[in-house]
């Protein structure tokens, strides 16, 4: 319990030990952090989103998107850092090698999965009322698969801010990773303190892609999910 109050204490002072030279502070650190897990998520989804709808809308590659993407998952991030080494050396470079193929799988997945699941009879109205291949994959899959294709890019997401710490491992300082890999240096309360910035900062993370999704998901699918939210039966009278 000293430990975790002295972790607290430690946030506190922003990262600063006393009697220790001044030392990177925990919102410069944090702030890095976030911008590594920005750049790696955001390359995992130029990557992976338009390749998981695209096979969703065509229904084709299940394998490609679910079982490739099982492959990937089960590859550990070191193992990757290792092999990314002799092609990339270390750095940043080999850092985002590693969570891309981390991030890769759940958004591929949930993508294909949310497009290729969009009721046909819906699909098939749509095309019934002239619309092309791409406005029913931009007006009707896409919005009717935005909850399941978010539950990918949040999934995603908290795996590779709670793994940016493995940028200390290849050299590149600048993360939280930092005092992480340095207890001789931070000590356990310190290394307790910057974990549970990690921990926050993927919980905060995780609210605002919630908030993101939210907003974009259609109004109707909102009605549909909210158990607080009832539909009358209509009488025949009514509509007589």
């Amino acid at each position: 319990m000293h430990d975790f109050t002295e972790a607290f204490k430690f946030i506190g002072r922003d990262g600063q030990i006393p009697g220790a030279p001044p030392l990177p502070t925990l919102v410069h650190l944090t702030l890095e952090t976030l911008k590594i897990a920005g750049i790696g998520v955001a390359l995992a989804l130029l990557i992976a989103l338009p390749v998981g709808i695209w096979l969703g809308h065509i229904h084709r590659g299940s394998f490609v998107a679910i079982n490739l993407g099982n492959i990937w998952r089960a590859l550990p991030s070191l193992a990757v850092l290792a092999i990314g080494v002799a092609f990339l050396g270390l750095g940043l470079d080999n850092v985002e090698l590693a969570l891309i193929v981390l991030a890769i799988p759940p958004i591929i997945t949930n993508a294909y999965v949310a497009v290729d699941e969009v009721d046909r009879d819906v699909v098939d109205a749509a095309r019934g009322m002239g619309m092309s291949g791409w406005e029913i994959l931009r007006k009707v899959e896409l919005p009717l698969g935005i909850p399941l294709i978010f539950a990918g890019i949040r999934t995603a997401a908290l795996f590779v801010v709670s793994t940016t710490t493995i940028a200390a491992l290849t050299g590149y300082s600048g993360s939280l990773g930092d005092i992480i890999n340095n207890e001789a240096s931070y000590h356990l309360p310190g290394v307790i303190g910057a974990a549970i910035c990690i921990a926050a900062l993927a919980l905060l993370l995780e609210f605002g892609l919630a908030l993101v999704q939210r907003a974009l998901t259609p109004r109707g699918l909102k009605l549909t999910e909210d158990p607080g939210v009832t539909f009358a039966p209509v009488a025949a009278t009514d509509v007589a």
